[in-house]
């Protein structure tokens, strides 16, 4: 972690070791929505918001199992605890733990944990991102050979949409809204899109694409200037992201087929 966000970062260690030790002991029950839960879902969103209010005692916070309203406080936080619980529950050691701190209406601070694979990505609003302590380089800045693109389980339908149309990249479906957004920060990926993200979702992704140069494309609704008080429960964001702006040109067409305009 950068300095001055050690007690942070001991807070996420403490909550990615415990679901470390939980993963592949627990049982899932599903939500109103369909998404599944777990005991340890529950129990990492109480600590990260317990811990939270304890280091940033001026700030709301809005999380997946909890609150879900805007705050009206000047500063506050998006969780989402455990981002990729089917992936959790049915025993596939990916997901993220995702932290967001929005002023202004926007993130200014990200941080997503990847417990199973004992890395932390860290974005700062106009400082940079990091992962593992090392400064990161825009996916631009590198080549990027193998040409994956993400689609999450509810995009991949825009396939039939236009089966007429070859899609411009390597299929992949990872199962971690969070982490299919970095993935294209993180050069894994060209571009990522996205259908039904919730804030919680994306909030950190956001911030580390940005200070990145991935360019992002919301497709019904921008998340910027959220209002205090408005219930986030049921809002999704469509996005699309890319590595350049060329990439998303390229991606364009899927994006208008997913909201309806291909």
């Amino acid at each position: 972690m950068p300095a001055g966000l050690d007690a942070l970062g001991e807070l996420l260690d403490r909550v990615a070791e415990r679901q470390r030790q939980d993963f592949g002991q627990l049982d899932s029950e599903a939500k109103a929505d369909g998404s599944l839960i777990t005991a340890c879902d529950r129990w990492s969103d109480a600590a990260l918001v317990a811990g939270l209010a304890q280091l940033y005692p001026g700030d709301g916070v809005l999380s997946e199992e909890g609150n879900q309203r805007v705050p009206a406080t000047p500063a506050f936080w998006v969780v989402d605890p455990l981002d990729g619980t089917t992936n959790f529950a049915a025993g596939i050691p990916y997901w993220a733990i995702s932290l967001a701190r929005f002023e202004g209406g926007v993130p200014v601070l990200a941080v997503l944990d990847v417990p199973p694979l004992r890395q932390r990505i860290v974005a700062i609003r106009g400082g940079g991102a990091w992962r593992k302590g090392k400064p990161l380089q825009a996916p631009s800045a590198r080549n990027q050979g193998a040409g994956c693109a993400s689609l999450c389980s509810r995009s991949i339908g825009v396939l039939q949409k236009l089966p007429h149309q070859r899609f411009p990249g390597k299929i992949r479906l990872l199962g971690v809204a969070s982490l299919n957004l970095v993935s294209v920060a993180m050069g894994q990926t060209i571009s990522a899109l996205e259908a039904t993200p919730k804030i919680w979702d994306l909030a950190a992704a956001w911030l580390v694409l940005q200070e990145l140069q991935c360019p992002m494309r919301w497709l019904l609704r921008d998340p910027e200037g959220l209002q205090p008080g408005e219930d986030l429960a049921d809002a999704n964001f469509p996005v699309l992201a890319a590595r350049d702006q060329r990439t998303l040109d390229t991606f364009q067409p899927w994006a208008d087929a997913l909201v309806g305009e291909g």
